[in-house]
């Protein structure tokens, strides 16, 4: 499963659905429906997967060439003020509202043994009742003093929602893909070359320093979500395309191949409604969940929102 969680984190489900939340005054208050940059590609030939493949039960090293149309993407992930702007206006209820609860990341909480730990294989992640974007680490937090980090705790059906209300829509994984390249050709690992992150001086994305899950130095300066641009973006302008937040795209998660273990991949994918994410997040290490290349992908449950979830929009141009 690596750094990501599915809805089945930390037991049993929520106990039906709950009601919408108040939009809290601490979110109401940083509200900016202000739309950052778009970022034009032209389109052309394009393609999904690597030749160097890191982990190939992914399916990450079948290279598809993909024909694309032009398309442009926001320059930076959606942030806590857009999708409050967003609330504001329309009164969505996300899903981790609706479950009354949401997974999230243990040493993100003020107390990081108030829960007990899960007995899943990832017990990092907790089950946190009362957790949801506005409330990121349950009830006492709020995103007041995170105006400009990206929204996080939002599903799959929040992030269609919410693209479709600003004119867009989710990628696919070969528009990802692309933007991600900055509109180049070639393989590169990273959107910004090959070069690989370390621990101490070559900080170019927020991912995880130190022994995964237990120590993080935080060279980066980070812990959790950081503000949209506040790593060097791609040659296209593009910020975030590795680290921060996992991004959705529109696609299920599924292997092209008919080899038996990418079928039986694939079986549980669609038994899981598992659509596919990429760019990895904060909780990504070499070591350990290597998926913040361009290449690298998830299969997530639909339903899942988590502290490392969250989006950005793409557009036909």
């Amino acid at each position: 499963m690596g750094c990501c969680a599915d809805r089945s984190t930390g037991g049993a489900g929520g106990g039906g659905e709950k009601p919408g939340h108040a939009l809290p005054e601490a979110a109401r208050a940083i509200a900016d429906a202000t739309p950052p940059e778009r970022i034009r590609f032209a389109g052309g030939i394009g393609h999904t997967g690597t030749t160097s493949p890191a982990i190939p039960t992914d399916g990450e090293g079948l290279v598809r060439k993909v024909r694309l149309k032009p398309f442009a993407a926001d320059a930076s992930l959606v942030t806590n003020a857009r999708f409050a702007a967003f609330v504001a206006a329309t009164g969505y209820v996300t899903e981790a509202e609706r479950f009354g609860w949401a997974p999230v990341f243990r040493l993100l909480l003020p107390d990081p043994e108030s829960i007990p730990p899960s007995q899943s294989r990832t017990p990092w992640w907790v089950k946190c009742d009362g957790a949801w974007w506005a409330e990121p680490e349950g009830p006492g937090s709020h995103v007041g003093a995170r105006a400009d980090h990206p929204v996080v705790h939002v599903s799959w059906a929040d992030a269609r929602a919410f693209a479709a209300w600003a004119g867009g829509h989710l990628p696919s994984e070969a528009e990802w893909e692309h933007a991600a390249r900055g509109g180049r050709s070639g393989d590169p690992r990273f959107p910004w070359g090959d070069r690989e992150p370390d621990d101490t001086e070559f900080l170019p994305a927020n991912i995880w320093q130190g022994q995964f899950p237990e120590i993080n130095s935080c060279a980066d300066g980070w812990l959790g979500t950081s503000p949209v641009g506040a790593f060097a973006p791609n040659e296209a302008g593009l910020y975030d395309m590795s680290g921060n937040v996992w991004e959705w795209t529109s696609e299920p998660f599924r292997i092209r191949s008919a080899s038996r273990g990418a079928q039986a991949r694939n079986e549980l994918a669609r038994a899981a409604d598992q659509k596919v994410m990429k760019g990895g997040s904060f909780l990504c290490h070499v070591s350990y969940c290597y998926r913040y290349r361009i290449a690298a992908r998830s299969g997530t449950s639909a339903d899942s929102g988590t502290s490392n979830t969250g989006l950005r929009v793409f557009y036909n141009d």
